[in-house]
């Protein structure tokens, strides 16, 4: 039996703009890893076995029969390693029994959620895992394929995304990313492409392109103790798109515009841009939400970036609505007295800092 054992990290994320416009061809969007983890724990087992002990699900075996998995017990919350692992399997054929082990570290020990991307941690940790222990093990050393395959495997789990949290958790920093072609991805996936071919595959418009933080730019995270169900509020931004096709249009353009300024000024290593492009990103986000009726800057996350206002510059952060808010300052003497109007408004200081790694293997 298989004596190797491996331990795999994959950080989490947060949005920093272009949320919501990243679903659209040509969007770009600046997103990041942070420095809270999801880890696998895999070694050789005598059959197939998980444990996520922190979502009370242990001891759970699973079959295969004709690449498809079939677990001990029935739990919606297992749909992400169902199919991570069918997509593995598709890619690299069926390998000898593991005993997979998760914990995660991107919510709080009393339970409260960040939203920081447990699912897309998830994905990139254990596809890794599985490609580390596979007879295919150089993969796991490409983050090119490994957020390939976990884009598929996405896409089969849930049917649409811009993936943007895969690549962060892949990549690690500060990243430009635009999404790919979900509609080619989906189109390949009907016709039944393999998934080895898909991997060689050049995907439409897809760019991950690292960026460097400039020195005078400090980055804080503020935690609203509210959480957002995401799905509904994407859906009725989505709706614009057939009832009001002119002004969502025109929000496309304006993320695009304050996404671009903000690119300029991490390329340029100025913060001036940073904190134009963020607060035109925001302008762009509350009109679409008053505009699809979705609450994206919530009150508490207004407190959040009004508390920035003659400091930098704040936003939402991801689908908006609770979780997270974010702000830019170039005087670090200014984060203390930021944290300080947060706490007065009833907002968390998150001590959550940038990963500057992507997936690692221990």
């Amino acid at each position: 039996m298989n004596a190797e054992r491996y331990m795999v990290r994959a950080p989490g994320k947060l949005f920093v703009a272009g949320e919501y416009a990243v679903t659209e061809p040509k969007q770009d969007s600046l997103i990041i890893a942070v420095d809270r983890y999801l880890s696998v724990d895999i070694q050789a087992n005598r059959s197939n076995r998980l444990d996520l002990p922190q979502l009370k699900l242990t001891d759970i075996s699973w079959k295969l029969d004709e690449e498809k998995v079939t677990f001990s017990v029935q739990d919606q919350r297992l749909n992400f390693i169902k199919h991570v692992i069918e997509t593995f399997i598709a890619y690299a054929g069926e390998q000898s029994p593991v005993h997979i082990f998760v914990t995660s570290e991107l919510d709080d020990r009393s339970g409260k959620k960040y939203g920081l991307g447990s699912s897309a941690a998830l994905s990139v940790a254990l596809m890794t895992a599985l490609l580390k222990f596979s007879t295919n093990s150089q993969a796991a050393k490409d983050p090119l394929t490994i957020f390939k395959l976990a884009s598929i495997a996405h896409f089969k789990a849930q049917g649409n995304g811009s993936c943007a949290d895969i690549a962060a958790s892949t990549y690690g920093g500060w990243l430009n990313y635009r999404s790919f072609d979900s509609d080619w991805l989906i189109a390949q996936l009907n016709q039944a492409q393999s998934v080895s071919a898909l991997v060689q595959s050049d995907w439409p418009d897809l760019k991950i392109t690292p960026l460097k933080q400039p020195e005078e730019l400090h980055f804080l995270i503020g935690w609203t103790k509210e959480s957002a169900q995401t799905a509904p509020m994407v859906a009725k931004v989505r709706n614009l798109k057939t009832e009001q096709p002119e002004r969502y249009q025109a929000f496309l353009q304006d993320s695009q515009r304050a996404v671009e300024q903000i690119i300029t000024g991490f390329q340029q290593g100025e913060v001036e841009p940073i904190f134009a492009g963020i607060t035109a990103n925001r302008a762009a986000l509350k009109m679409i939400g008053t505009e699809a009726g979705v609450p994206i800057e919530s009150p508490a996350l207004t407190k959040l970036i009004e508390a920035v206002s003659t400091h930098g510059a704040a936003k939402t952060s991801g689908a908006g609505g609770g979780d997270c808010g974010i702000a830019f300052v170039s005087d670090p003497a200014d984060c203390e007295h930021i944290y300080q109007l947060w706490t007065k408004a009833g907002i968390d200081p998150l001590d959550i800092h940038v990963s500057t790694d992507g997936v690692v293997i221990y």
